[in-house]
């Protein structure tokens, strides 16, 4: 287990709970994030799962420094129990020199696989075929932030090992920001997935830009978490 990742993600928990206007519910957000029940938690700190509930909703005072750091520890603790994924996870865009609200996940494969078995576990749909019909690894992103704090050379890093890889670009209307986003980036990646949208949302120029750069076009509405979830158990 990668203890540096481990310690950055227990200071970024930690630090966004402890400064929120709203601490209950961004506790919520990352034990949700972690898959972690309230009982879960509850056990592996030994308190009752009312404790956590009555934090979350806000019946109770925010939570004290020292409660925090036990609420983080256990959340990691159950995921290293887990196998770490995680853990891993962040590492990986820790590694990549990203934030995680940026960079959602980033994975290399241990084989290429069919770009289709990809579309399939998201549900997504083909708009624009490519040149390419393999992939080696994905890159999850937050468009917005993406598109907002990134530069040229930070989009290339996307990429992670190889440009043999999807896209996704989540917080997606229609489209039309990220594929202009990648006019200036050479070489293109193979696949690009749209997440939010339906085809009738996407942009009218979109599958035109695609054909030209050679990539495959995708869109996919499967919720976020479900989304992230088959694409972290995939291939």
């Amino acid at each position: 287990m990668d203890r540096d990742a481990r310690a950055h993600l227990a200071e970024r928990i930690a630090g966004e709970v402890t400064l929120s206007d709203d601490p209950g519910a961004t506790l919520r957000k990352w034990r949700t994030d972690f898959g972690v029940s309230q009982t879960s938690l509850a056990d592996e700190l030994d308190i009752s799962s009312s404790v956590i509930s009555d934090y979350e909703s806000g019946r109770r005072d925010s939570p004290g420094i020292g409660l925090v750091s036990r609420l983080v520890t256990g959340l990691l603790d159950i995921d290293e129990s887990r196998g770490g994924d995680r853990i891993r996870q962040y590492g990986r865009v820790l590694s990549a020199g990203f934030e995680s609200d940026v960079v959602l996940d980033l994975r290399e494969y241990s084989t290429t696989v069919p770009l289709a078995d990809l579309y399939d576990a998201v549900g997504a749909t083909e708009v624009a075929a490519g040149d390419r019909d393999r992939v080696s690894g994905h890159t999850v992103i937050n468009s917005i932030e993406a598109i907002t704090r990134l530069s040229a050379e930070d989009f290339y890093r996307l990429y992670g090992q190889s440009t043999n890889r999807v896209l996704v670009f989540t917080q997606v209307s229609r489209g039309e920001s990220p594929l202009v986003a990648l006019r200036v980036v050479n070489p293109t990646p193979n696949a690009v997935l749209l997440h939010g949208i339906d085809e009738d949302d996407l942009w009218e120029h979109a599958p035109r830009l695609a054909q030209r750069d050679g990539f495959s076009l995708a869109v996919t509405n499967q919720d976020t978490d479900d989304m992230l979830d088959e694409l972290r158990e995939f291939p």
